[in-house]
């Protein structure tokens, strides 16, 4: 049920300029803010103008799939992980759906040659194992005048600025795409006969300066096979709706890239469609003092934004300031910008579920409720109920000012969940 807080000094401050009816907006909750949204829509619907690419949106990183209807208006058509993704896509969606996974069960692939336009391997094997109902079904919509599965193979370029290493596909034994060396061997020996496309992903929230190094590995290894495809797809990653984004370079490397091998170009990013278009509210439950004062929220790092954890990184918070830890004289010592500092922690039993140090012109107190910045893109999709812990509400503030609750969740959430 919606969280009704009576506003103190801070928490004005905390949510200035914000909509009349901020304080009766659940907590905790994610809030997709509709104007942000389409701003990053326009701003990929022009590169794919300028540039002649598709961008499709990559349900792993954005999947709040009640802005669908607004998001396809603008992009090509969505990219899948997974049979849950494309079926969501499909649903939700439509347009163009490209499916990859690492690897595929007989089961998902009779379902994924339903919905898939294209179907791209990890390895020349499962492109062997899947080909026969991959060619039964484009024979049937042959006879429909539907058109045909294509059929692409992840390669790795063996070249990747990403880091930490969790997040890069190129380091030495990945298992991600096939490397330059195995994939001679199996055009050598299997051919690329029903092979319509490449697909490279090596990148992670990086500028184009990163795709134009990384192209030149890319063309290295795979110049004598990429005349024969129909369409390259260079992945996700592009970072391409932050503010120092060099869209001109991406525009150019797409043009020549199309223009020296004549092929098609996709680019499928998750992030920067839902770069910097929604926040999370979180609520001060209690304050402790351990030597330094530490907020209790209702929101977790662990179990809704594990990525501050597992990059890790430290979220932005609006009107919040800067603030450093440091050990003097034996015992730890908060100091910052502003004069009141706290650490923020989350409600779980993990003693790690640490959002970090932050300092603010008032004093916080219970009731208050904090916006974390940049909070809808590889949040909602990875967040979890460790401890038990109530998953945060999910709504779209309209550019209208009116607040939109798409989704509750309850007990029974998280009770399914467990068996």
């Amino acid at each position: 049920m919606p969280t009704q807080v009576k506003e103190s000094k801070t928490a004005q401050f905390l949510t200035q300029n914000y909509p009349k009816n901020f304080d009766s907006l659940p907590s905790p909750c994610y809030v997709l803010e509709e104007e942000k949204f389409e701003k990053n829509l326009q701003l990929l619907q022009k590169v794919q103008q300028d540039s002649g690419a598709k961008i499709l949106l990559a349900l792993k990183g954005y999947a709040l799939w009640k802005s669908f209807s607004l998001a396809k208006q603008y992009l090509s058509g969505i990219t899948a992980s997974g049979i849950y993704e494309a079926r969501l896509g499909y649903e939700e969606f439509g347009k163009e759906i490209t499916t990859f996974s690492p690897s595929y069960k007989q089961e998902e692939m009779q379902e994924l040659v339903q919905i898939s336009n294209h179907i791209i391997f990890n390895s020349f094997a499962q492109w062997q194992t899947f080909k026969g109902i991959i060619e039964s079904q484009n024979q049937l919509r042959e006879r429909k005048g539907q058109p045909k599965i294509e059929v692409g193979l992840r390669v790795n370029p063996k070249y990747s600025e990403v880091s930490p290493e969790i997040y890069n596909p190129c380091v030495e034994g990945s298992r991600l795409g096939i490397p330059p060396k195995e994939f001679k061997k199996g055009a050598k020996k299997i051919g690329l006969d029903g092979i319509s496309g490449l697909h490279f992903h090596t990148h992670c929230e990086q500028n184009s300066d990163a795709l134009q190094r990384t192209l030149k590995y890319f063309i290295k290894h795979f110049k004598e096979y990429i005349p024969q495809m129909r369409w390259i797809n260079f992945g996700g990653g592009h970072h391409i709706t932050r503010k120092d984004y060099d869209i001109n370079l991406l525009i150019q490397l797409i043009k020549d890239f199309k223009s020296k091998f004549k092929t098609e170009v996709y680019l499928e990013p998750g992030e920067a469609i839902g770069w910097q278009c929604g926040f999370l509210i979180g609520s001060v439950v209690d304050i402790v003092q351990n030597g330094i004062k530490i907020a209790i929220l209702d929101v977790s790092a662990a179990a809704h934004m594990p990525d501050c954890l597992e990059m890790p990184y430290r979220p932005m918070v609006r009107n919040s300031f800067e603030a450093k830890a440091n050990k003097k004289h034996h015992k730890l010592k908060l100091k910052g910008k502003m004069p009141y500092a706290y650490r923020l922690g989350g409600p779980t039993c993990l003693a790690g579920d640490v959002i970090g140090d932050y300092s603010f012109k008032e004093p916080l107190k219970v009731g208050d409720r904090l916006i974390f910045e940049d909070m809808v893109h590889y949040t909602i999709v990875k967040n979890n109920t460790f401890n038990g812990i109530p998953l945060p509400c999910i709504g779209m503030l309209h550019k209208n000012g009116e607040f939109e609750l798409f989704k509750e969740f309850s007990y029974q959430d998280y009770k399914q969940r467990n068996s």
